[in-house]
């Protein structure tokens, strides 16, 4: 256990930290698998303007690193090419 004062403030800060960053990865795994998953082409728009959202937040703020938030909006952006492609047929 701390015993300073200021070792037991940075426990309780990674803490909350810790909590905020779980709900984030929580967030954009969910989005992420939804998108994915869709198989209507609005719906899927409408779920991967939400996703993009999220990671560009997400990594601005070092939540996710930036490799990883581009990596998945283009799979994202294949996955609604692909679903607006097989509409427009």
């Amino acid at each position: 256990m701390a015993s300073h004062k200021s070792a037991k403030k940075r426990i309780r800060s990674s803490e909350r930290k810790s909590e905020v960053n779980k709900r984030v990865e929580s967030r954009i795994k969910t989005l992420y698998k939804k998108t994915l998953n869709t198989t209507d082409a609005a719906e899927a728009e409408k779920l991967y303007k939400e996703a993009v959202s999220i990671l560009d937040r997400s990594s601005v703020k070092n939540k996710i690193h930036r490799n990883n938030a581009s990596r998945k909006k283009a799979a994202l952006t294949r996955h609604l090419n692909k679903l607006q492609k097989e509409t427009s047929k």
